[in-house]
């Protein structure tokens, strides 16, 4: 896509869970990349799009990541055939952290790669991206016209010894103390801009099951346990759903203040984690809800279908922008048909607004 050449497709999905779903007999990445391009024979249409945001979750482990699934993820990959593997922009998931004992990211590096580190594991020519990525595979960001988009991975919380591998991986958000300033410092520097964040989680109490203890529920002895998330009384259960970590502080609140204290600095915040059916609310709180004076939070999961069974059901969220309008068409596509049809499903499309016009030029 070229200035001034039309709309902007932009395609936000994540939480795959890939070689989970693949043992119940789905490929949850490759049947997305085919239909967005080919539809399926169910009367799901193709959809033309730009480029993809992933959330992460592309892992279903609840140890360590292996090269197993690594190998197997960048196989279905290999499903693309309109558009290449570096239209794809991704962030690193919960579980596609390594253990402690073990660099951060070093899996998700190796296998997903943002940056183009490993290109014979991951295939990604970091030449090849359409927009240039700069920074580090924790935090990085690109342009795509006037749009800054701020890619932020989670990492593991070092105060939590346990980790993946035992714990099978604390259910809530991470990031460090130097995302979070190189986070105020990039929206701080990109005011001209509409400013995207993507990251695995939402913030607190925003979309469906973000506020404490809703990614939970109470069993008949009134004691805590798993729902949408699994319960571990070590991992922080009452934050399990959104970021609760910045710097080693739990609940920090951190970017929070700083939406609350600058409205309207950031225009769209993609998360995921939650798998959820499109209907699903909990806490009076649905998948879209706008937030501090102008922040859209969008939960764009999940593409599996089996990884938390009773609430997953594969959709994923099309963006087009418009240039020259502050109108943004927001559409939700499920790609199985157990519970509705294929396809498009219109009684979620959502029109949102953004703070200045989207424009080819930057």
């Amino acid at each position: 896509m070229t200035a001034g050449a039309g709309p902007f497709h932009l395609w936000a999905n994540g939480c795959a869970h890939v070689i989970h779903d693949k043992s119940c007999g789905r490929e949850s990445l490759a049947d997305a990349l085919r239909q967005s391009e080919r539809g399926n024979d169910h009367g799901a249409p193709p959809f033309d799009w730009d480029i993809c945001v992933n959330v992460g979750d592309y892992s279903a482990a609840f140890g360590p990541p292996n090269d197993e699934e690594g190998a197997e993820i960048v196989r279905q990959f290999g499903a693309l055939q309109d558009h290449r593997r570096e239209q794809i922009y991704s962030v690193c998931g919960n579980h596609d952290r390594d253990p402690l004992d073990r660099p951060d990211g070093r899996w998700f590096r190796k296998w997903i790669d943002p940056m183009g580190e490993n290109p014979a594991t991951s295939g990604v020519d970091r030449g090849r991206y359409p927009y240039p990525v700069h920074g580090t595979w924790e935090r990085y960001w690109f342009d795509a016209g006037n749009i800054r988009l701020l890619m932020m991975s989670d990492v593991n919380e070092r105060s939590q010894p346990l980790g993946r591998g035992p714990l099978g991986g604390n259910p809530g958000g991470v990031v460090t103390s130097e995302t979070f300033d190189w986070w105020v410092d990039m929206v701080e520097r990109s005011r001209d801009r509409i400013v995207v964040t993507v990251h695995h989680y939402v913030l607190k109490e925003t979309t469906v099951a973000s506020g404490e203890w809703e990614g939970m529920k109470k069993g008949p002895d009134g004691a805590w346990q798993t729902d949408y998330h699994g319960y571990y009384a070590e991992g922080t259960p009452n934050g399990a759903s959104y970021l609760y970590w910045v710097g080693g502080a739990p609940d920090s609140g951190r970017f929070e203040r700083y939406l609350a204290e600058h409205p309207g600095a950031v225009d769209l915040w993609f998360g995921g984690h939650t798998h959820t059916d499109p209907d699903d609310e909990r806490g009076g709180k649905s998948h879209i809800e706008t937030r501090y004076g102008g922040t859209t939070f969008i939960n764009v999961a999940a593409l599996t279908r089996h990884f938390v069974e009773d609430h997953a059901m594969p959709h994923s969220r099309l963006l087009t922008f418009t240039p020259g309008s502050r109108a943004v068409r927001l559409r939700c596509y499920m790609h199985t048909d157990e519970c509705r049809p294929a396809g498009w499903y219109d009684a979620k499309e959502r029109t949102l607004s953004l703070t200045r016009p989207f424009s080819w030029t930057p």
